[in-house]
């Protein structure tokens, strides 16, 4: 006998790996009802067009796996990687009618839909959703300075070591998990090509491979594939990008 669809979708969101993680974390068991009843979840495929710039946007999400590319498209057709989106990021920007950017499955992404007018109702009706995803806000707004500090100040090397280590330690919310059992010891598959990173990062593309030969060479990375290495010493790739542990 089939479930009732409020039971059903009950049961998937109480399984949700990123529930407590994500913006509905901030509801109540009680209260995640209200995102049940407008929930929907969605599957894309590497290269899959999730959301057109200037499209009027019909929908949030949260990006329960996988990574998300976001660019934007100069006047001549150039186009930037301007971010990268991972679970539990949250896509989209509420009380905006229109997607300021494309957003793209850079890998298998799997997300979790709420209808923009439903979840708009819900931001006003639940303040700490509302305060939930105020916080996401201003956590993006800190990793984008972080990301300006980095393309305006870090040399090739440091920009490169902290690529991979963003990647390693979002990798668990790909889909790819640790290797053995030593927590540093981390399998990585790239969301990105190396003409695409050499984009993201402002580089040449033999830049890019330079340095990636470079980090492989100084023992901090094993290389499976051109887009499948293992970090084998995190503390050491996060010094090599200048970056504090804190």
């Amino acid at each position: 006998m089939q479930s009732a669809p409020f039971d059903s979708t009950k049961l998937r969101c109480n399984m949700c790996a990123i529930r407590h993680r994500a913006v509905c974390g901030a509801l109540s068991d009680e209260e995640i009802s209200s995102i049940n009843a407008i929930a929907k979840r969605r599957l894309y495929k590497p290269g899959d067009m999730i959301l057109n710039a200037d499209d009027h946007v019909d929908f949030f999400a949260n990006i329960v796996s996988g990574a998300v590319k976001l660019t934007k498209m100069l006047g001549d057709g150039r186009q930037q990687i301007v971010g990268l989106q991972f679970a539990p990021d949250f896509l989209g920007r509420a009380y905006k009618e229109r997607s300021p950017y494309f957003a793209e499955a850079a890998t298998d992404v799997e997300l979790c839909l709420f209808p923009r007018k439903a979840f708009e109702g819900l931001l006003k009706e639940k303040p700490g959703l509302e305060m939930r995803l105020f916080q996401d806000t201003l956590n993006e707004l800190d990793a984008a300075r972080d990301w300006m500090l980095l393309l305006g100040r870090k040399t090739a090397s440091e920009k490169v070591a902290s690529f991979v280590e963003m990647i390693a330690r979002r990798t668990p919310m790909i889909g790819c998990s640790h290797t053995d059992e030593d927590p540093d010891n981390v399998h990585v598959f790239l969301p990105l090509s190396r003409s695409e990173i050499a984009d993201y990062l402002g580089l040449t593309i033999e830049t890019v491979s330079r340095q990636i030969g470079k980090l492989k060479s100084a023992g901090i990375l094993r290389l499976h594939a051109s887009r499948e290495f293992s970090v084998r010493d995190m503390a050491t790739l996060r010094e090599a990008a200048n970056i504090d542990e804190e």
